[in-house]
């Protein structure tokens, strides 16, 4: 039986999400009105899921979740609406260890939450079964970030046209994941990388440039067509389909009104179509990490029989392993790895 905490500075939302959970089966929920409210009913309720709001008095979503993942990690979902402040926000709050989010109702609460209510619930039982983990490095790095330190110097990358493109999908978790990755690539890598993250489109940019941030390789949002270059990856523009094209003989990659036959966005099944449309499969490495569902599988387990290769997140380091398992029932993982390993196998094959 899930345990569900309710962390809202709000009466009238906290009401509204209880008897939301209620009704769906949840029979024990309790919450809270701040942060600091709800780590004492982290300690004595011991909850299995947490809903979790960014601003709140006396202490704000952010501290309360660096508080619960560097003491008693557990599954979260961030409730916020998302402007680009909170999109800011709600980002460093995955990066800290929250597992997803859901955008909070605008207009009148009592009016308005029925058209979050079926996202909530799905979202919190998926969390419910999440595996997050602890935080201390990553606390570390974002107490940096907030510092404002200068940007590491990068090496020149390469330059001229690519060989071949890395192509990873990812979902809920998908921020943090990405963080634990795309670090450990190297200014000089061969081959560029699209990103297909489901995200809203108020997310991506700044998704973009706090992980550029942290990396050798430079990191950019795709907003209209770009060449791909070898040591650059590129993030698929949120709420929009990412793809790649050939134009006057050069690869490009860029966004496209979402396919709405398609249920996820970016589409990583569309993308990796899209890759395999103008390069040979041999010059494609596909890589399929956390999320729920099952987008990229399809597409992903077509390359691998095509002669490309491919990478399936292994369920010891997934958040949700729903996407990655899928890839592997399919029978289209070439290798099955754990995060911290990708970045050197990626390198090895591209290499």
């Amino acid at each position: 039986m899930t345990k569900l905490l309710i962390v809202d500075d709000s009466a009238l939302m906290r009401k509204h999400l209880r008897l939301i959970f209620e009704e769906s089966g949840f029979a024990e929920v309790r919450t809270a009105r701040n942060g600091r409210d709800a780590l004492e009913q982290v300690a004595a309720f011991d909850p299995d899921v947490v809903t979790l709001d960014i601003n709140m008095p006396e202490m704000d979503g952010l501290t309360c979740l660096a508080e619960i993942m560097a003491e008693a990690p557990r599954p979260v979902v961030m409730v916020s609406s998302l402007t680009s402040e909170r999109a800011s926000a709600t980002l460093e709050a995955m990066q800290l260890g929250a597992v997803d989010y859901v955008e909070k109702p605008g207009g009148t609460v009592s009016l308005n939450i029925g058209t979050i209510r079926d996202e909530m619930v799905e979202k919190v039982r998926i969390a419910a079964g999440a595996k997050p983990r602890r935080a201390r490095g990553l606390l570390e790095r974002v107490r940096r970030s907030r510092e404002a330190a200068p940007a590491p110097r990068r090496r020149a990358g390469p330059s001229g046209r690519p060989d071949g493109c890395i192509l990873i999908g990812v979902s809920t978790g998908g921020p943090r994941t990405l963080e634990d990755i795309l670090p450990e690539l190297p200014a000089d890598l061969p081959w560029p990388v699209v990103v297909a993250q489901h995200m809203p489109g108020s997310f991506t940019g700044a998704f973009a440039q706090r992980i550029d941030r942290l990396c050798a390789v430079s990191v950019r949002e795709v907003t209209a067509p770009v060449p791909l270059t070898p040591g650059h990856v590129y993030v698929g523009r949120g709420d929009a389909d990412v793809v790649v094209e050939r134009r006057l003989g050069r690869l490009v990659v860029t966004s496209v009104p979402s396919d709405p036959s398609l249920r996820w966005h970016p589409s990583v099944d569309r993308l990796v179509r899209s890759a395999r449309a103008v390069l040979p499969p041999e010059s494609l490495v596909a890589v399929e990490l956390t999320g729920m569902g099952d987008d990229g599988a399809a597409a992903m387990t077509e390359l691998r029989a095509a002669g490309g290769r491919t990478i399936a997140e292994a369920e010891s380091s997934a958040v949700v392993f729903g996407m990655p398992a899928e890839l592997i029932r399919r029978g289209g993982a070439t290798l099955t790895l754990a995060a911290r390993s990708i970045p050197a196998q990626l390198v090895s094959w591209v290499s």
